[in-house]
């Protein structure tokens, strides 16, 4: 008789270590960078470049919100792989993170969220008390969709957007700076595009335990999520088109405008990875990984900041 699979335990310290780490999900942790967008679309909005110490002070604040952030979200995932321990256990990969193959104690685990969150609000509080609020909105909704609203049809992609919009208002409020109301819309928008493609992703790849590895997929069908991301595509474009020439802080020669065909061939990339080869469940992994998508969205940020900086100057 075959002696029965069994399953490394990790050594104290490095092993478990490396287990905590990789449930944070670092990966995940790009969605964060959406911290920066106010320190980039804000130059005319209370400083200049000119001003070094002021320039430097933003863009450390930027980077501790970015690292509370990542903190957050980290100590989120951690609580959402207690919460699905089961359901990952009957799903192809999920089953191998550490916490559903019990690499990872649930009672360090759970210690640990708890530490990270509560320190993590703590330092956001001190840094800047609105971001500390929006922080706390941000956990309080993320650990709602990790215990209640992911089981919710609908409502478990618009979770996940706002949590993005969430991202974005936080960059704006470390800084005390505003931003124009388009950029947050179209965060909003691209964040749905990118959660409706996921769930379609995570539907195909599921086959008929769909419902077993995530409760809400039973509730969509492939046919009805191409509507959904039918309808949310073009919205996004023409809201970033109309963001481009409209918004306060932008240059007056709509010269923004550039950047437009670099967001089109980052959507179309996007949509066929989804529909031509079912990429779309792990998006941030597609981020770091899809050549084609980095040079659009490298294209767009080096775009965009030549085109403020010139401006500014």
């Amino acid at each position: 008789m075959a002696e029965p699979e069994t399953r490394p335990t990790p050594s104290a310290g490095v092993g478990l270590t490396g287990a905590v780490l990789v449930s944070m999900r670092p990966r995940q942790w790009t969605k964060n960078l959406l911290v920066f967008f106010a320190l980039v679309f804000s130059f005319n909005e209370g400083w200049r470049l000119s001003d070094s110490s002021e320039a430097v002070d933003f863009a450390l604040r930027s980077f501790f919100a970015f690292a509370i952030l990542c903190a957050l979200s980290g100590a989120v995932y951690l609580v959402n792989d207690l919460a699905d321990v089961e359901s990952d256990r009957r799903h192809s990969k999920k089953r191998d993170r550490p916490i559903a193959s019990g690499e990872l104690p649930a009672a360090l685990a759970w210690s640990t969220a708890a530490t990270l969150i509560v320190s993590g609000l703590a330092v956001s509080f001190v840094l800047e008390p609105t971001f500390g609020l929006v922080a706390a909105v941000y956990v309080a909704l993320m650990l709602a969709y990790s215990h209640t609203l992911k089981r919710v049809v609908l409502i478990d992609v618009f979770s996940i957007s706002a949590g993005f919009v969430l991202r974005a208002v936080a960059g704006a409020v470390v800084l005390s700076v505003p931003i124009s109301p388009w950029l947050y819309t179209c965060t909003a928008l691209g964040a749905l595009l990118i959660a409706l493609g996921k769930r379609r992703s995570e539907l195909v790849n599921a086959g008929p335990d769909a419902g077993g590895q995530r409760t809400a997929l039973q509730y969509y069908t492939v046919g009805l999520l191409d509507q959904f991301i039918a309808i949310v595509a073009p919205s996004t474009l023409l809201a970033y088109t109309l963001y481009t020439f409209t918004a306060s802080n932008l240059p007056e020669d709509h010269s923004m405008m550039l950047t437009i065909p670099f967001v089109v061939y980052g959507m179309f990339r996007y949509i066929y990875l989804v529909h031509a080869k079912d990429l779309g469940e792990n998006p941030e992994e597609l981020l770091v990984t899809d050549v084609p998508l980095i040079v659009s969205n490298v294209g767009w940020l080096v775009t965009a900041v030549t085109i403020l900086a010139v401006a500014r100057a």
